[in-house]
Formats: C-alpha cells, structure tokens, sequence
C-alpha cells in the first residue's frame, strides 16, 4: 500500500475547492521519483512545506484546513495522518524553491500536488544529519545527477531556520553530503 497517495486521495477527496501541496519527506521521494524503495510508501504521514505566499491569504485556505482536518479524522484509525506542515520558513531551502518545484502527475480531482527541486529537496533532509536522512539523500542522488559544485553552491545560498541546532546539524552534514557524490579515493585536496 502506498500510503502517502492513500492520503492524498483522502484529502482530495473532501477538498471542496482546488488546492495545491508541496511534499517533503518520504511522501515526495515515494510519489516523485521512480522505482523508490517499499519503505518510502510504508511512512504514515505526508509532510508539506506551506509558502508564505499561500499562508499570507489565510482567509482563502478555509478549505484546506477543513479538509485537513476531516482526512485526518478518517485515517486516523489506521494511524495516518496529514500534520506535518511546515511554513518554508522553518525547513531549508533555496530563496527561489518555489519557482523550482516540480509537479508529481496524480490523479486527483481538486488537490495539485509538487515536491521541491531535487537539491532543495536534499537541502530538507539536512536538518536532522541522521542515517535515514542520509540514505535518502543517496537516494535522490541515484535519481538525478548533481555535481559537488552544485551541492556547494545550495549550500551557500540556502536559508536555514535561525535554530542554533538546525544551522549546526546543517553544517556538519555537508561533508557527508559531498562524500555521497564524491569519486572515491577523490579528496578536497585534489580538487
């Protein structure tokens, strides 16, 4: 079963208007990019990155939460769950993600559903530095080919929350990042 389209559905289903998602996590690897292992589809949850854009017009998402809220209630019995929405703000990113997102092809009625551009997907997986995220970093390198100079470069440019611990686990996680793509033997020295 693949989960993270489970939910969608739900919340497509009771959307009374059309709406848009941003995944992140292991909802966007399962649904965005081919072939992903069994366990990206087994997670519980769907994680969404929320623009400020869209939150600036509160008034006009009414829908959207109301629709949370009763897919929740319905999946809750099977212990999934759409809670996981992050402002951009509070996950990191590239300044321009938004322009850079790409629309995963589902089948729904009302809900359009993106997932970031891969390096600012990656930069997402970089705030906890733990293995899991580190595999699916690998994995998403499998998926599309992004040179160290890249990865450097979205480093630089990325906003990272003002959290002391996030700005420190970003940081120690980039040399695990680059050695994912690394030749081996290949050292900074030689570069």
């Amino acid at each position: 079963m693949n989960n993270p389209l489970r939910i969608l559905q739900t919340l497509d289903r009771h959307l009374a208007a059309a709406a848009e998602i941003t995944l992140f996590g292991r909802a966007a690897l399962t649904l965005g990019y081919a072939a992903g292992p069994a366990a990206f589809a087994a997670t519980h949850d769907v994680d969404a990155i929320l623009p400020l854009a869209w939150l600036a017009v509160e008034d006009e998402n009414l829908d959207f939460w109301e629709a949370q809220q009763r897919t929740n209630t319905e999946l809750e019995p099977e212990g999934l769950y759409l809670t996981h929405l992050f402002r951009e703000l509070e996950v990191i990113l590239t300044p321009d993600w938004l322009g850079r997102r790409v629309r995963i092809p589902l089948e729904l009625q009302r809900l359009t559903v993106f997932r970031p551009a891969t390096l600012d997907l990656i930069l997402t997986k970089m705030a906890r530095g733990d293995a899991n995220d580190l595999a699916d970093i690998a994995f998403l390198l499998t998926r599309e080919a992004v040179t160290a100079d890249q990865l450097r470069a979205a480093f630089a440019r990325a906003r990272v929350p003002n959290v002391p611990e996030i700005q420190a686990l970003f940081r120690a996680a980039q040399p695990a990042v680059l050695a994912l793509v690394q030749p081996p033997g290949h050292t900074k020295a030689s570069s």
